[in-house]
Order: structure tokens, then sequence, then C-alpha cells
């Protein structure tokens, strides 16, 4: 069953005049450590910064809140399997959410996809609660 869904869109240009005003205060404000570490290895770093923007942005509507009611940008963070698939996690006031909208005798799982198209960065997410077997 399906508990939420959110989509944002990022400008990938923005996101970069952004970095370039505010540097370090915007990144740490924002994306966990690891978010930036992948991010500065990238030749696209501006890119790879506003897909996971964007994708902080879809999750929390996806938890139907926004980025509001307590919920925090470290809260979610986008980390990659080693296949490249993007992997939502959350902590905090975002996990807390996520487990008061998940059904009993269900477990949430958070899909993600991820594009850009230059100055565009887009995210998808959708929470699933399926049986858990345990």
């Amino acid at each position: 069953m399906i508990l939420g869904i959110g989509t944002d869109l990022a400008n990938i240009e923005r996101i970069e005049r952004t970095l370039d005003r505010f540097g370090d205060r915007f990144r740490n404000r924002v994306f966990t450590e690891h978010e930036q570490t992948r991010a500065e290895r990238r030749k696209d770093s501006a890119g790879t910064y506003a897909k996971r923007w964007a994708a902080k942005e879809a999750c929390s509507k996806a938890l139907g809140t926004g980025l509001r009611m307590g919920i925090a940008w470290k809260d979610m963070a986008v980390t990659n399997l080693r296949t490249g698939q993007p992997v939502m996690q959350v902590t905090g006031w975002a996990a807390e959410r996520l487990a008061a909208m998940t059904p009993p005798g269900h477990r949430a799982v958070i899909h993600v996809s991820l594009t850009d198209d230059h100055p565009w960065a887009q995210a998808f997410v959708v929470i699933e609660a399926v049986p858990d077997p345990g």
C-alpha cells in the first residue's frame, strides 16, 4: 500500500549560485557529511547537490509534511547502493513521522528516483508499506 508520494524539481544553476554565495554554511545546514563527500567527488557537484535537494523536498512531501512540523534537512539523506541505486535514509523527526504513518504489521520502504537534464534536477519519492513477515 502506498503511504505517500512526493516529487520535486530543482534548478541546478540556482543551487550552484547558492553554493557559491553561502558555501559550507549551506552545505552543512542541508547535506550530511556523506552527501557532501559524494557531491564533492563529482565533476558536476552542483548537479549532485541539486538532485539530493530535490530528493529531500520530495521525501518531505511524501511524509505529508513538507519542510515544516520539525523536519530537518539532515533528517533525510540520500546514499547509494554499490549498484548506484539511490536510497533515502531518514532519522530524527522524519523517522518518527514515517513510523507514525506506517500501519501496524507493516514496514515502510522508501523508493527514490533521481534524474537531471541541465538545468533541471528531479526526484520522485514513493513510500510504500509492505507486510512485515516478522
